[in-house]
């Protein structure tokens, strides 16, 4: 059977919002959020942190250990290689991709790419954001550890080797991609946290939610994101 890990990248050195992955919101550092969420997902196999071996992450991988989290340190601004090398370390046969700045993801949309990937077999790369139909903050995307590999093959340039997934989308022709649509075209909703002004949206919806965020999914958190706004 294919076995799927779930690599979340996360580090300090965000450029917008430096050190957002660890502000605590009601006691929890927002990456904790992103972990609560992930682990209510069902469709893969061990779930892994992939952080940068400088010392300014130590605290990352301290966190990860502290939340019983296999991690794994590499380089940081080739983060294509880090998460690759994260996934093969597990004997995975496939990667799922997670930004640690999601701490709203939703597992039902885990699973739901993840699960399109295990029943489509022969694909490169399963998605939801070729185009983007979900909130940002909902991106999940799987590849296979011998398609990455082939692309690493290539000769990426660093924005590429940054940016993971990107060497796939810009030669579309040589993969087997296949993009996850949403009934309803959310693309416009903001979920992720990359700004002070997307940190302070989550706090809202936190404290809105209270107990029952853990529970509660992306068509909700949009609606509720308006309800915050207006």
């Amino acid at each position: 059977m294919t076995r799927i890990v779930c690599v979340v990248q996360a580090r300090m050195s965000s450029r917008r919002l430096p050190g957002k992955v660890l502000m605590e919101v009601r006691g929890r550092p927002m990456l904790g959020y992103t972990i609560d969420r992930l682990r209510k997902a069902t469709a893969f196999d061990c779930l892994i942190l992939a952080t940068s071996d400088k010392p300014e992450d130590d605290v990352v991988a301290a966190f990860g250990e502290t939340e019983g989290i296999q991690c794994h340190r590499g380089c940081l601004n080739e983060v294509s290689n880090r998460i690759l090398a994260a996934g093969e370390n597990a004997d995975a046969d496939a990667i799922i991709r997670i930004s640690g700045d999601s701490p709203l993801i939703d597992p039902r949309v885990v699973d739901q790419v993840t699960n399109c990937y295990r029943m489509n077999r022969g694909l490169d790369l399963v998605t939801n954001v070729q185009k983007r139909t979900f909130p940002k903050g909902q991106s999940v995307e799987v590849f296979s550890t011998v398609a990455m590999r082939r692309l690493l093959g290539s000769k990426l340039t660093a924005h590429e080797l940054e940016h993971v997934t990107l060497g796939f989308y810009q030669r579309s022709r040589l993969f087997s991609i296949k993009n996850v649509i949403n009934a309803r075209d959310l693309s416009s909703v903001q979920l992720s946290v990359d700004t002070e002004e997307d940190m302070k949206q989550f706090e809202a919806l936190v404290e809105y939610f209270e107990t029952d965020l853990i529970h509660t999914g992306f068509e909700d958190l949009a609606v509720a994101c308006t309800r915050i706004k207006s």
